[in-house]
């Protein structure tokens, strides 16, 4: 079952970053009181009591005047509304109730969504409680009163939040089906593909602004086994400064992803991987999702004995911390190498849910430690007593060592490189978990 996603909307200089910070529990989005510096992580995964989930921090206004803050309040309420389960609509009860506010509330109302009213900067709940009251005039429920500086009222708030998320989605857990998230920069052509493998003109495919807005899925089934696609074109296609327009597919590639099984990653053959393409991959890989690389518009290269080494060397070598996903040269035009991409789908999916013996892992591990000596330090060295493994999807494995700072990153890589030659594990990350135990 996917995580649910919350979503923060607000003014600028309300105190979004400061909330997303002090939820995500670490300092993540930049703060400063210049309006419109939220430049950098976009979502954080946090956790409450026994629920987790995906805080996406919509950000960016830049408040030149009243109607650009205005139509990029509106613009990131669309993107909560369209992309969450729950919205966090945050404002200032030092700053009191604005016109924008009330515009955008209104919005949020007609979205049926689930809004959770924070009135931030609440130092003191004494003074400023009666200002609070007047955002009941929102009509959007009871306002929670906050202070993410001081960080009160936390609590209450998440408290609001998770009270809202969906109750038990079964019907997620029996869907057996595999959920594969096409997911890219704009233009790759990940909508012709779609269509390409559905056989019909189902998703509208155009560069004019708008076309593909919602995130749709799409049924295909192929010999006789169904699949579900996630398609996450939705860009609208505005004159919007380049970096919204990136935040914007960024914010819909990890729903997207946090909803699936496998993660096919489109990019565009003619350009090669860009900085956006690896931003999109590295949060496929933190999720522990299966990964495809898909190169489309192989057709419009043109082509010599070494194109098809040249293009992998250059790929594995921008999205070198993912050496073990799947990479395939495909054309949604002519389409070229389509039908492999089923396959491919199935090995990731086997591999990402493989389980592995204790007794086999544990003969694996014996053999590299004896082909290559565990570090050591001022004459301490690493002991490995023990591996097992915890999880699927991604497979998880726990070793149990004497000492962790002895445990360098490049040892796990090398325990790692040994499974994966015995076991394959195309396609999907592994994670590892390093445990202490005291020896004898």
């Amino acid at each position: 079952m996917s995580k649910p996603v919350v979503a923060i909307v607000g003014r600028p200089n309300v105190g979004k970053s400061t909330l997303f910070n002090v939820l995500a529990g670490e300092r993540i989005s930049i703060v400063q009181d210049t309006p419109g510096v939220t430049r950098d992580r976009i979502y954080a995964e946090v956790q409450w009591l026994d629920k987790a989930f995906t805080l996406i921090d919509t950000g960016g206004i830049e408040p030149d005047s009243k109607d650009v803050i205005l139509s990029q309040m509106r613009e990131q309420a669309e993107i909560a509304i369209e992309t969450a389960d729950v919205i966090i609509f945050i404002t200032d009860v030092r700053q009191g109730l604005q016109d924008s506010d009330a515009k955008v509330a209104d919005m949020l109302r007609r979205s049926k969504k689930p809004v959770i009213l924070a009135v931030n900067k609440v130092d003191d709940f004494n003074k400023y409680m009666a200002d609070v009251y007047e955002f009941y005039n929102l009509g959007i429920g009871d306002p929670v009163p906050v202070s993410a500086a001081s960080r009160l009222g936390i609590g209450d708030l998440l408290d609001e939040v998770i009270a809202q998320f969906p109750q038990g989605s079964a019907t997620d857990e029996e869907d057996e089906r595999p959920r594969i998230a096409i997911v890219g920069k704009p233009n790759v052509g990940k909508s012709s593909l779609i269509n390409r493998l559905l056989g019909e003109q189902r998703v509208i495919v155009s560069d004019i602004a708008g076309t593909t807005r919602d995130a749709i899925d799409t049924d295909i089934k192929y010999n006789g086994k169904e699949y579900v696609f996630i398609d996450t074109a939705g860009l609208r296609r505005k004159n919007k400064i380049k970096e919204d327009i990136e935040r914007y597919s960024i914010i819909r590639a990890v729903t997207a992803v946090e909803r699936a099984d496998v993660v096919m990653i489109v990019i565009d053959a003619t350009e090669g991987v860009t900085e956006q393409d690896a931003k999109i991959a590295g949060i496929a890989h933190d999720r522990g999702k299966g990964i495809i690389i898909a190169v489309n518009k192989w057709d419009a290269i043109e082509k010599n004995d070494k194109t098809v080494k040249e293009h992998t060397d250059r790929i594995r070598q921008i999205l070198s911390f993912m050496p073990y996903a799947e990479i395939i040269f495909i054309s949604a035009k002519t389409g070229q190498r389509l039908h492999r991409i089923y396959e491919m789908i199935d090995v990731v999916i086997e591999n990402n849910s493989m389980r592995v013996a204790t007794g086999v892992l544990n003969e694996i591990m014996t053999e590299a430690v004896a082909m290559q000596q565990p570090p050591s330090d001022k004459g301490k060295r690493l002991r490995l007593y023990y591996i097992t493994q915890v999880a699927v999807k991604p497979p998880t494995f726990v070793i149990f060592v004497n000492d962790k700072q002895l445990m360098h990153f490049s040892y796990t890589r090398y325990i790692e490189n040994r499974i994966r030659d015995a076991f394959g594990f195309r396609g999907t990350s592994l994670k590892f978990i390093i445990r202490e135990r005291k020896e004898g």
